[in-house]
């Protein structure tokens, strides 16, 4: 039986919410499956108090083996160093984080926040929050450089705000099925196989990028880049490739990316819904609006009559059409 402990620091439990709407399987299944104890969940741990801060303590000390350690959540630092913005009992989060990670296994940081700071550690950044192994884009964080757990891999980010289910599911059967070597990560330790990719790659407004149809608002047809600042074309996660519930994803819904899963999330992505940077990186703003020119022109009558129409609009008149059909069978 492999042992998880999972902390909660600054953040919103959306990432929690997001892991108990896993499917295929889904949490209960895979738990059972992969013969996995969850040791201390904040939110669903059914011990309170002393009895809840004596499971770790048990952990923090050895006596029990702590296979995989998740935190969700920033290390809030502040005031003064103290941590005392974010305290679990009566003791500051970070002093537990850091005796657990100590001991543990493989350490995993689930959510964007606890990869990369997030939100929490957004300018301002009122109460010094940081990610475990990296602040934004640095390497560092709350854990240092060097850090590596007991099986000698660091940290390993899960980013997104919240992390996609699967992302965390997959990589904690990997890990629990001793293949944590195994995982390829990028430059900034999160996994190859959910952010190789831009989100750009599959989805299904991609034909409006080409030829340079855009929307204007959302859930508008067309693409969501030029006027609703989508970030897809240089964020990497799958989530057009893998969906969301098995179905859609932002920008299928009508609703551009805003690049949750960068390690500069929110302020490298500020405003969301603005025009921020040209698609392709390095290329000059005129060559680029002169390319653009010749693609809206080369447009096919298709993609722009399908544009002119709202969606909304469209599928009400796709509903009307379905309902007429029926009327009218003999």
């Amino acid at each position: 039986m492999a042992n998880l402990v999972w902390l909660q620091g600054g953040g919103c439990t959306g990432d929690s919410m997001s892991f108990l709407n896993a499917d295929q399987p889904n949490v209960v299944e895979a738990i059972t499956k992969l013969g996995m104890n969850v040791a201390f969940h904040p939110t669903i741990c059914p011990q309170t108090g002393e009895e809840a801060m004596a499971i770790l303590e048990r952990f923090a000390r050895g006596e029990e083996q702590l296979d995989i350690l998740a935190v969700e959540g920033s290390v809030e630092l502040g005031p003064n160093g103290t941590g005392n913005y974010s305290t679990v009992g009566d003791r500051p989060f970070k002093d537990i984080l850091k005796e657990l990670a100590e001991v543990a296994q493989i350490t995993v940081a689930i959510g964007t926040c606890a990869s990369f700071g997030g939100i929490p550690a957004a300018p301002p950044n009122p109460t010094d929050a940081t990610g475990l192994q990296f602040h934004k884009w640095e390497k560092g964080g709350f854990l240092g450089v060097d850090y590596k757990a007991k099986s000698g891999i660091p940290v390993i980010n899960i980013a997104g705000c919240p992390a996609h289910p699967d992302w965390i599911l997959h990589t904690l059967t990997a890990v629990l099925q001793g293949k944590g070597d195994w995982i390829e990560l990028d430059e900034y330790q999160r996994p190859h196989e959910f952010y190789g990719v831009t989100t750009h790659e599959g989805c299904s407004r991609n034909e409006y990028f080409d030829y340079k149809v855009s929307a204007k608002a959302p859930s508008e047809e067309g693409c969501l880049y030029m006027y609703l600042g989508c970030k897809g074309p240089f964020v990497f996660a799958d989530c057009n490739i893998r969906l969301w519930n098995r179905q859609s994803s932002c920008t299928r819904g009508g609703a551009p990316c805003i690049g949750c899963a960068q390690p500069g999330f929110p302020e490298d992505t500020f405003p969301f819904y603005e025009f921020t940077r040209l698609a392709v990186d390095g290329c000059r703003k005129v060559p680029y609006l002169g390319l653009t020119a010749l693609a809206k022109f080369a447009c096919p009558k298709r993609l722009r009559k399908e544009a002119a129409i709202p969606s909304a609009i469209k599928d009400g008149l796709h509903f009307l059409s379905a309902e007429l059909h029926k009327l009218t069978r003999p």
